[in-house]
């Protein structure tokens, strides 16, 4: 089943094409940005969503009001409009001849005098902290949300949070417990290790009932028995007891009503043998056993092995219907069984005289071994799953700053309301691009702002999952992203069930393949309608198909006919379920991605998908029925992978070839075929070369602590000296650009034995550092390193130095650094119209006025006016406004993930709201300096995305424009043009702030130096 997160905006296709702050060396087009979790470099397309951000922010500029200057003689505005025609707060605003005028920061040789420069205890928890956390200040703004109902009573919020100093992917599910909804929280697992789809397949949910939703559960015992270190309960009935250690018995636990709460859950036990009283029972089912008591182990045992026997005095028995079934083992540590038969009890001893009690026990004598949950306080749950921190107590969250495991990762909790009828089960992903994970701290606060008046985090990082079923769907699946790439096998979780539905067919989840809801004229979309009942629960029943406009047939293919929005819909009887498509312009360009295909071997495969633009830049995926494929068969196998892509490998071992894709026509194309011979081109190759990067023999020019020049393999190479607390490192003159399809880095070491562990580091185009370490070096003599590069690291990568640290003085010394590289040749590059922002001077000049950009003045020097009545350098401090076009100048100096970014989408939220309301403001011109390594591109896009979206919502324009380019470029996405100017160039701008319908706003012209 299809994940709701490829449905998430996250960014728009159309924002790629623009020239993005995070380009290398040049302004150009960027590699697709997925959205999509499990399929990388998939295109996101899906129709967008406004911003959302917290209502503290909304309709509050981020600026104070503006201090309006007076308009200088003869600057005027179309007849009718409602001034001020300039209000330039911050700025100095100078008249010119012609009506003309500059605007500068203050202080600016323009002649003007410069302005004024403007917890409480939790004693059911010890470990608990003592105090709750600070105020949490509104730190973050939420790009993008999804939900859906999973079954009455139990929905998903699906969406992503730009924070202060990283991104945020977050899954929510929100379940009503009790009577009225009839789901249930329970106990998930129980029979060894298993991925939470796996176990959530096998749960046996019961007469009339049905798994409709998981996460994972307990912290356990990862690196020996596996088995969960919290108590656990199902049914009222004892499975493990929590073993000593953080946690301390915490659990979240569900009574017989349904309701939830967080508890701490010890566990009472007695072992009663023939020669006396009861003895305590140490642990039951735990994954680690005290170093001296009894502990019995059962068929409910979760890990995969037993637990290895304290050192010392231990013996065991077997017991089966209360019964010895043989002498006692001793010792231990020998042929220990992996898993209790059913109906077999295993009794442990540790300690002398426990040990000397069971090696006392003859065949056929009695003991009985019984335990039982005793909650600390309130009735014994139902179902309780064991956790670590309470994150939020009575309706306060808690401060776990300086405390163990308070770091930012992937994280899974569970949350309560005060009545314990609400349950929130909540993923945060962590240790990736696209989501930096939270601490505990963050969590009680993202909990707490979510209404939770008690909450427990539940076992994190890798194992971190949730799955939540689709309407129709018979299973769930896997919403949130799991942090090793794929789902880890965990000892238990918690499972929503809810009750069968009745099978009936009431209605259908119409979906379109890769969740792209746009199209071209004249090609076609894949649709899948799938039936379910009133209980959201899988029903039968094949539709018929009908469409607002084109053709759609059985085979549920819709092919579209002229632009616009058009409604599919699939019914049968009163069962109905309807997908809005939106028909873009006629394809004006074609682009693959990759544009590079490099394989290795024959055995590697790669996907490639092709994405089409319409003239204003919008973006649609291109399937492959309506494409034609021209390459050499005899060297290359091109499938389709049945998700809208392809699926390329390679015939012979070496080869390097081409790829042309080209739209076929349609008799329906209402464009009379103009969809024709639009096409693209990819590289392909299979093979390996050996790409040089460096040979070190300007190892005398690489600077850093503990570097030298050395005799390498052979000339020159570069030593490096580690030592105890003491690391060596060096970096070369200049950044070193490692090949784009490169797979791995390559290097010689001659090593002394000390293990000291080399590393390259690398910076990504998201200026995001990349770290290859080798393995401790405890060789003498050469040898070369082969160190893989991620798949995950955005290219092109640059290598920016060459590190070594070691537990004891050591010499290394490193040479030839090579990247193996598949060799595809360059990339073939596409054919893009110019934008129709691109003028002659003479449309520049017949615009209402004019601004221009340029480079910015030497010190005590003017930019001289010319024709424009505004000059822009990309140093402007505050927005302003000027003849009906807001100004909004975005600080690019910090980056997106250092605060940056988040100061920059609310300075757009609050532009964005002051242009909407203002009705003497046709358009909004965002000023951002080019900032490569800055500004990541899932900013980049999320900005361009805002703007597509105020011009789709209010009607008015909107441009962004990025200064101190390497190039001159102006291309559109989503219908808004950005325009980047050079650094050396002025750039003439002509605006119409209030066009006439169906006519451009804006003219660009690029002036000579």
């Amino acid at each position: 089943m299809p994940s709701l997160r490829p449905l998430l905006p996250a960014l728009l296709a159309a924002a790629l094409a623009a020239p993005a702050h995070a380009a290398g060396s040049e302004a150009r087009e960027h590699p697709a940005y997925s959205a999509t979790r499990d399929r990388p470099g998939q295109l996101a397309s899906a129709p967008t969503r406004g911003l959302f951000v917290t209502p503290e922010l909304r309709g509050q500029p981020p600026f104070p009001a503006p201090a309006g200057l007076s308009a200088p003689a003869g600057l005027s505005g179309p007849s009718g409009f409602p001034g001020p025609f300039a209000s330039v707060p911050g700025f100095a605003l100078a008249g010119g001849s012609e009506g003309r005028a500059y605007a500068g920061p203050v202080g600016s040789p323009t002649g003007l005098p410069a302005a004024a420069a403007p917890g409480p205890a939790f004693p059911a928890f010890p470990t608990a902290p003592a105090h709750p956390a600070a105020a949490d200040p509104v730190d973050g703004i939420e790009t993008a949300r999804v939900g859906r109902q999973v079954a009455p009573g139990v929905r998903l919020e699906s969406y992503d949070r730009l924070e202060g100093d990283r991104w945020l992917r977050i899954d929510e599910l929100v379940a009503d417990l009790g009577a009225g909804s009839g789901v249930r929280a329970e106990y998930l697992g129980g029979v060894g290790p298993a991925t939470v789809a796996e176990a959530a397949a096998r749960h046996a949910a019961g007469p009339g009932r049905r798994v409709v939703a998981a996460v994972n559960g307990d912290f356990f015992d990862i690196r020996a028995t596996g088995a969960p270190l919290g108590p656990g309960v199902r049914a009222g009935r004892l499975l493990h007891s929590a073993s000593p250690g953080p946690g301390g018995g915490a659990a979240v636990g569900f009574g017989a009503d349904g309701t939830g709460r967080v508890l701490r859950l010890p566990a009472a036990g007695a072992v009663t043998l023939p020669d006396g009283p009861a003895r305590p029972l140490a642990g039951y089912n735990a994954a680690r056993p005290p170093a001296e008591g009894f502990s019995a182990y059962t068929a409910d045992w979760s890990g995969r092995t037993l637990p290895t026997p304290a050192p010392g005095p231990g013996a065991m028995v077997e017991l089966r219907d209360a019964t010895v079934v043989a002498p006692a083992r001793t010792p231990l540590r020998s042929a220990r069984p992996r898993r209790p038969a059913p109906g077999t009890t295993l009794l442990f001893a540790s300690g002398a005289r426990q040990t000397a009690a069971l090696v006392a026990l003859r065949t056929g004598d009695r003991v009985t071994v019984t335990a039982r949950p005793l909650p600390t306080s309130g009735p014994v749950p139902v179902a309780a799953v064991g956790g670590r921190e309470p994150l939020v107590v009575d309706g306060r969250p808690l401060d776990h700053t300086g405390r163990p495991n308070d770091t930012a990762a992937p994280r899974t909790a569970a949350a309560l309301s005060e009545d314990g009828r609400r349950l929130r089960l909540v993923t945060v992903d962590g240790r990736q691009r696209d989501s930096g994970g939270l601490t505990l701290t963050g969590l009680g606060r993202l909990l707490h702002r979510l209404g939770a008046h008690q909450a427990l985090n539940l076992d994190g990082g890798g194992s971190s999952t949730l799955l939540a079923s689709a309407p129709g769907a018979s299973t769930p699946s896997t919403e949130n992203s799991p942090s090793d790439g794929s789902p880890r096998p965990v000892p238990n979780g918690l499972v929503l069930t809810a009750p069968t539905g009745s099978g009936q067919l009431a209605g259908y989840r119409v979906e379109a393949q890769g969740a792209a809801t746009r199209l071209f004229p004249g090609l076609t979309r894949t649709l899948t309608a799938t039936g379910h009942d009133t209980s959201f629960g899988p029903a039968a029943g094949t539709p018929r198909w009908t469409a607002g406009s084109g053709r759609i047939g059985p085979d549920a293919v819709f092919r579209a006919g002229k632009p616009g929005p058009v409604t599919v819909e699939a019914r049968r009887g009163s069962a109905r379920g309807t997908l809005r498509l939106d028909v873009l312009g006629p394809p004006a360009r074609i682009r693959p991605a990759p544009a590079r295909i490099g394989l290795l071997t024959r055995d590697e495969s790669a996907t490639l998908t092709l994405t089409g633009y319409d003239a204003q830049g919008a973006a649609a995926p291109v399937e492959p029925r309506d494409v034609t494929l021209h390459y050499d068969r005899g060297r290359w196998s091109v499938t389709e992978d049945g998700h809208g892509g392809y699926t390329v490998t390679a015939l012979v071992p070496r080869a390097t070839g081409r790829l042309r894709a080209t739209i076929r026509a349609s008799d329906s194309d209402p464009a009379g075929g103009s969809a024709t011979g639009v096409t693209a081109e990819v590289a392909l190759g299979v093979g390996s070369v050996t790409r040089p990067l460096s040979a070190l023999d300007d190892a005398a020019a690489w600077t850093g602590t503990g570097a030298a020049p050395a005799e390498g393999r052979p000339g020159r190479g570069l030593a490096l000296e580690p030592g105890p607390g003491r690391p060596a490192g060096a970096t070369p003159p200049r950044p070193l650009p490692v090949p784009e399809l490169a797979r791995s880095v390559s290097l010689w070491v001659h090593g002394d034995a000390s293990g000291a562990r080399p590393a390259l580091e690398l910076l990504d185009a998201d200026g995001a550092v990349v770290t290859l370490r080798g393995p401790a070096v405890d060789w003498a003599g050469w040898r070369e390193l082969n160190l893989p590069l991620p798949g995950t690291a955005e290219r092109p990568l640059t290598l920016t130095r060459l590190s070594a640290t070691g537990t004891r003085s050591g010499r290394l010394v490193l040479d030839t650094l090579t990247a193996p590289t598949p060799p595809t040749g360059p990339a073939v590059p596409g054919t893009v119209r110019p934008d129709p922002v691109v003028a002659s001077a003479d449309e520049v000049r017949a615009r209402s006025w004019r601004f221009a950009v340029a480079p910015a003045p030497a010190p005590g020097t003017a930019v001289p006016a010319g024709t424009a009545d505004l000059v822009l350098t990309g140093a402007e401090p505050r927005p302003f406004v000027h003849r009906g076009v807001r100004f909004l100048p975005l600080d690019t100096t910090r980056r997106t993930l250092d605060g940056g970014g988040l100061a920059r989408m609310r300075a757009l939220t609050g532009a964005l709201d002051a242009a909407a309301r203002e009705p003497w403001t046709g358009a909004l011109a965002v000023v951002a300096p080019y900032a490569p390594h800055t500004v990541d591109r899932k900013e980049a896009a999320l900005l361009t995305r805002r703007l597509a979206e105020f011009r789709r919502d209010t009607g008015k324009n909107a441009v962004l424009i990025i200064p101190g380019a390497p190039r001159f470029s102006a291309v559109r996405g989503e219908g808004v043009p950005t325009v980047a100017t050079t650094r050396t160039t002025r750039t003439l701008f002509g605006v119409d702030a209030f066009p006439a319908p169906g006519h451009e706003w804006l003219s660009v012209r690029q002036e000579r130096p």
